[in-house]
């Protein structure tokens, strides 16, 4: 008897369309196969094969991992986006203040002149 596993979180499924690629990853793949295929063929005459290859190969690696990698269900843009976030847009390091109300009446007490049995004399 054949046994299919089911997975319990059916949001996490992804339907694929055509060569078992997800919609998203056919948007970003045939781009660059296409650049990728152009550029080598208009670039083989005058850099030769090998220099052609390695320039397809370094032009279409970004539209490959954009379209293939994730990690805890985000896709690289999502996830250069966050660490763009962390890294420039947001402050390092948050400083913890607080707000210790018997020091201000303290300080507000000297200012006064005034001591904490009352007025000096």
């Amino acid at each position: 008897m054949a046994y299919v596993n089911v997975p319990q979180d059916l949001s996490k499924v992804k339907n694929k369309i055509l060569f078992n690629l997800t919609k998203r990853q056919l948007i970003c793949l045939v781009p660059t196969a296409v650049l990728g295929v152009a550029l080598y063929f208009l670039s083989k005459p005058t850099l030769g094969v090998t220099a052609a290859a390695l320039v397809m190969v370094l032009i279409m690696v970004p539209g490959f991992l954009f379209a293939l990698y994730e990690k805890d269900g985000m896709p690289l843009e999502q996830i250069l986006r966050n660490i763009l976030r962390v890294k420039l847009l947001r402050p390092h390091s948050r400083r913890y203040e607080t707000e210790n109300r018997y020091d201000m009446t303290q300080t507000e007490n000297k200012k006064k002149g005034a001591h904490r049995f009352g007025p000096r004399k």
